[in-house]
């Protein structure tokens, strides 16, 4: 059993890979070329005999766009590379033929070989060499040592390679003049064989959208150069027309689409290639092309897609009214592409008072745009889901609403408005407010009836209460008696009765009997059990507890 699941999990796998790559190789072996070897992405030939008179080719039942280098070495009678040989190797990235006959390469053979980088013909036979070849091509090597190369202007293009070339490694190149005299290609000068140069002659090329503009161009050259128009991927309708050095190109119907395409016209001839270049800007009205309920991420976010050039302004509306913008509600924009803005209406914790309708205008000087979604942020209060009529003012005004794409200006001459400020967001305030006020107040009171609770038990035997702002009280004569605290270690009695000089409020409003805390006077029913004689015939000090009186 251990060993049926042993063959039956990742070890099963890998065996069916190998399996299915013994077949790859060894139907590349089936298809490949005598004297050749193929592997699934390789390609050689370096076997001189019985060698090969023809490109490589597979066969039928082989995939060959596979194959990403092909080796051919040793082959002399290997002289011809047509335009259809190569066509089939669309993943070919490495292309070497060395030591062979080669003779000649078609204009048109590489034309589908998009992914080629490396070409090495070092040792063949090639006399001249075209530069419409690889013009298509990003190559980062092109190797082409031990060539006879007849010295003429087809191969001047190979020097100015050369000599615009980064790297340090140079080839030694060189071509058989009419004498069969070896020539350094770094000192080759040809008589009337230089660069062409193109110059665009070009109106403003900023445009209306629906409108038609006309290019010219004029090229320059020796030897004569020929003339072609780089549209890229234009959308609006063109045509152009060439006649020997000058050319024309017209575009009618301009589409914003094209607007920031580039136009380019070029020079091109057998030593190299030059081009004059304009940017296209178009003009046409905002369009909202995208606009969606809101979303909740980190915020609330309606969002949308305006296009416009030039940049068009942004207004807002809520329930038919200016939505004046705060820090609460505001217009993000987050990405602009050229003529294209996508952002959002921003809410931060949103509630039911901001469900209701939103508008976006968007407006520029060749016309606006407007769409209109309905939002549902919160269910109201009570209710089963169904929103009332949404009030008329739910916002506070802030004094700006959004204009232009990352401006803001005040519209609000311009329409009816509402106070557009989040009222969700005062309300806390209040509530907290309300708790302060009422923590306060509560604390207050609790202090009070805290003092007062001291106060009535100090009656009874507290003995210092200098703490309490009021220190050590003395008995005077002099106006009617009066009960305060007494301050003497010995006393017995919690109270005495004095005499005072000064009017105090206890003494002169508080009656015969009263307690003196601080300012305030406390009126005091007083023991019998403590108080049984006259308030004359006190002695400053008060009667020890269980002492006979005398009288």
């Amino acid at each position: 059993m251990s060993s049926w699941m042993r063959w039956h999990g990742p070890a099963m796998a890998r065996l069916w890979g190998f399996c299915w790559l013994a077949v790859g190789f060894w139907r590349a072996a089936l298809a490949c070329p005598t004297s050749c070897k193929c592997s699934a992405s390789r390609i050689w030939c370096s076997d001189p005999i019985p060698g090969i008179m023809a490109f490589p080719r597979l066969d039928n039942t082989v995939d060959p766009e596979n194959i990403t280098e092909i080796y051919i070495a040793n082959q002399k009678r290997l002289e011809i590379i047509n335009e259809d040989d190569v066509e089939a190797y669309v993943g070919l990235k490495n292309l070497t033929i060395v030591d062979s006959g080669l003779k000649f390469v078609a204009h048109k053979a590489f034309l589908k070989n998009s992914n080629l980088q490396h070409i090495n013909f070092t040792r063949n036979k090639l006399t001249s060499l075209s530069r419409k070849h690889f013009r298509h091509l990003d190559l980062s090597e092109l190797i082409l040592v031990g060539n006879p190369f007849a010295c003429s202007c087809d191969i001047m293009w190979i020097k100015t390679l050369q000599e615009t070339k980064t790297s340090p490694d140079t080839q030694d190149l060189y071509c058989l003049n009419e004498s069969s005299k070896n020539i350094p290609l770094v000192n080759l000068q040809i008589p009337n064989c230089g660069l062409p140069s193109a110059n665009l002659a070009a109106p403003n090329l900023t445009v209306e959208e629906g409108k038609s503009i006309t290019l010219s161009c004029i090229v320059e050259g020796n030897p004569v150069p020929s003339l072609y128009w780089d549209v890229g991927n234009l959308v609006s309708k063109h045509m152009n027309e060439t006649s020997h050095t000058q050319g024309s190109l017209r575009i009618t119907n301009i589409s914003s689409d094209d607007s920031g395409k580039q136009i380019s016209c070029v020079a091109e001839n057998l030593v190299g290639e030059d081009q004059d270049s304009v940017n296209l800007t178009v003009h046409f009205a905002p369009t909202i092309t995208f606009l969606e309920s809101p979303t909740s991420d980190h915020h609330w976010c309606i969002p949308f897609t305006v296009k416009g050039n030039p940049k068009p302004a942004l207004q807002w509306f809520y329930n038919r009214a200016i939505l004046n913008e705060s820090k609460y509600i505001c217009t993000k924009i987050h990405v602009t592409n050229h003529t294209e803005y996508h952002g959002c209406l921003q809410l931060d914790n949103p509630t039911h008072m901001n469900n209701g309708d939103y508008k976006l205008v968007a407006k520029n000087e060749y016309g606006k745009d407007e769409k209109q979604i309905s939002a549902h942020f919160m269910g109201w209060p009570g209710d089963d889901g169904a929103d009332p009529n949404y009030p008329d003012v739910i916002y506070e005004d802030f004094g700006t609403a959004a204009n232009d794409i990352g401006d803001t200006t005040n519209r609000s001459n311009e329409f009816p408005s509402t106070d557009v400020a989040d009222k969700a967001g005062r309300e806390p305030l209040s509530v907290y407010a309300v708790v302060i006020i009422a923590s306060v107040v509560g604390f207050c009171l609790v202090v009070m009836l805290f003092l007062l609770k001291l106060a009535r038990h100090s009656k009874f035997g507290m003995k210092d209460f200098s703490w309490f702002g009021f220190g050590n009280v003395k008995s005077r004569q002099g106006v009617g008696p009066a009960s305060v605290i007494s301050n003497d270690d010995d006393s017995a009695s919690p109270l005495h009765h004095i005499s005072n000089g000064s009017n105090t409020p206890s003494s002169s409003e508080g009656g015969p009997d009263a307690v003196i805390i601080g300012m305030t006077k406390i009126p005091v029913i007083e023991n019998p059990q403590y108080f049984g004689i006259t308030n004359s015939q006190l002695k400053p000090d008060t009667w020890p507890r269980g002492s006979p009186k005398t009288a």
